[in-house]
């Protein structure tokens, strides 16, 4: 496999903390074999002062994720509330954001049962999550910032996720289902996906439900919730009407509504964060 690619992509989903911290992440695009199993890896490495703590917060996208840190290993399932992760002292966690297709494998089922919740890497399926978690951490050592130590974690993360190839023609079809409604803002309801597709809504929601954990309409609000977060980071004072309309809203109280039921906060709170204007890191 090729070596691990360092990458900086706009991160859409990553809502900083509530003073606007966000530690150093470093992230990485998959090899080419792997890419219809992992969307990136990133690597958070962070040094707070004693008694500091920062809770990061993650509009998640609608996968599983591999978290590896030096005290813990997890199996992620999709969340559909905000992810809360709370950092403290010195730390550093490699999390691999799987694709859609990966999920069931490592479920050992359909993925709804790990949705909203975490189970440790050792229960996983489809891996040696012990042995996995071993490796990662002798790769990194006591030098996490070192990059090539970085790269080393990811080599360990690749080598055991080419056991779940090759990628099965429905795990491919879930990769593409949510990479068109990710990909496209004009995607506003569900049925324009099942037309896209050629599927009818009872079998789409069979899909999503296997494959995601997650309903159709999820991904869709979910989509608008990633974009309504970068419109509330533009500028000062954002007009809250016009990003509703540009969302697709019918008006501004269902987009009030919608993103605080995601994110705890409404929508103008979170525009007037610190540090919630400009990009995230």
């Amino acid at each position: 496999m090729q070596e691990p690619r360092r990458i900086d992509p706009t991160e859409r989903a990553h809502l900083l903390d509530a003073e606007g911290y966000t530690p150093p992440i470093f992230r990485f695009a998959p090899s080419v074999e792997l890419v219809d199993v992992v969307r990136r890896y990133w690597m958070p490495v962070w040094s707070l002062p004693a008694g500091r703590v920062s809770e990061q917060r993650v509009l998640q996208y609608p996968v599983c994720l591999l978290v590896v840190s030096a005290d813990y290993g997890l199996l992620v399932g999709p969340q559909r509330g905000l992810s809360v992760q709370a950092l403290a002292g010195d730390g550093w966690a490699l999390g691999t954001m799987l694709q859609p297709a990966a999920g069931r494998a490592l479920a050992g089922g359909a993925v709804d049962r790990l949705t909203d919740t975490a189970v440790p890497l050792t229960e996983a399926g489809g891996l040696d999550g012990a042995a996995l978690e071993a490796g990662v951490r002798e790769a990194v050592g006591d030098d996490p910032l070192d990059p090539d130590r970085q790269r080393a974690g990811v080599r360990v993360v690749e080598a055991a996720l080419a056991g779940l190839l090759p990628v099965d023609e429905e795990g491919l079809l879930a990769n593409a289902v949510v990479e068109y409604v990710e990909g496209d803002p004009r995607v506003q309801r569900v049925s324009q996906v099942c037309e896209k597709f050629a599927l009818t809504e009872r079998t789409l929601q069979r899909l999503t439900r296997s494959r995601l954990g997650l309903t159709p309409k999820w991904l869709v609000q979910r989509r608008r919730l990633h974009e309504a977060a970068e419109l509330l980071r533009a500028g000062e004072g954002p007009d809250l009407a016009r990003v509703a309309v540009e969302l697709g809203y019918s008006d501004q109280a269902h987009f009030s509504r919608d993103f605080r039921t995601a994110t705890g906060l409404t929508p103008g709170r979170f525009a007037a964060e610190p540090g919630q204007r400009g990009e995230p890191d």
